[in-house]
């Protein structure tokens, strides 16, 4: 995620229990300027991500979205809406450790690499955020099916509630039977605007969204 993370995917994973999801009607102008004293509900979070998960279904991670700004437009609304819903909720604690898989991003240099993958002979499979707040830890990871993977490792700081600084320390591109290290290249910061036991929403340094889930697995080195 640029610069925060890198991603890929070739094949789009599919979202939780997006087929689950009722048609949800948007979400009003006023919901979105809710004062901070507005009492939030569990049916306004779940109304809210569904809304949103229904929005990027069909989005192939965001590549259509490039070329949809009304889309855009409107999938940013959604996640104004869930922003509201967090506001001041703390998102740098224990909870945001863990495999995170990317659903949908604005950020071009990952959807590039998402388009073309193919050109280089292989495809790309899941994109990833792998998280260890304790250590201070973050390795970006995208996939290439079945062996093969390329991950930048970061140390991180988080700064409560939302905000977590990092700074890329490596970068690895394997093979089955090699590996070839990278010059570590940048550093930033992400908040995690929305974060529940399902998903979580990012924006970064640049203005760039990030939309993932939990995986149902566990990546390692």
């Amino acid at each position: 995620m640029a610069p925060h993370s890198i991603s890929l995917a070739a094949t789009f994973p599919q979202i939780p229990k997006i087929n689950q999801l009722l048609i949800i009607r948007p979400l009003s102008p006023a919901f979105c300027s809710a004062s901070p004293s507005r009492t939030v509900t569990s049916g306004d979070s779940l109304r809210a991500k569904a809304d949103l998960l229904r929005l990027i279904s069909s989005q192939e991670r965001g590549l259509r979205t490039q070329t949809n700004p009304s889309k855009r437009e409107e999938i940013i609304r959604a996640i104004d809406d869930l922003a509201v819903l967090g506001d001041g909720t703390v998102t740098t604690d224990s909870s945001l450790s863990g495999t995170w898989r990317m659903l949908w991003t604005t950020e071009k240099e990952q959807l590039f690499i998402i388009k073309n993958a193919r050109l280089f002979g292989t495809e790309a499979g899941d994109v990833l955020q792998v998280i260890d707040v304790e250590k201070g830890l973050l390795n970006n990871v995208i996939t290439f099916p079945p062996s093969g993977v390329f991950f930048v490792r970061s140390e991180i700081e988080v700064e409560p509630p939302q905000r977590v600084n990092f700074r890329f320390t490596s970068a690895v591109l394997r093979g089955s039977k090699w590996e070839i290290p990278l010059p570590p290249f940048g550093q930033g910061w992400f908040e995690s605007i929305y974060m529940d036991e399902e998903i979580r929403v990012a924006k970064d340094i640049r203005g760039d969204y990030l939309v993932v889930d939990r995986a149902p697995y566990s990546w390692k080195e």
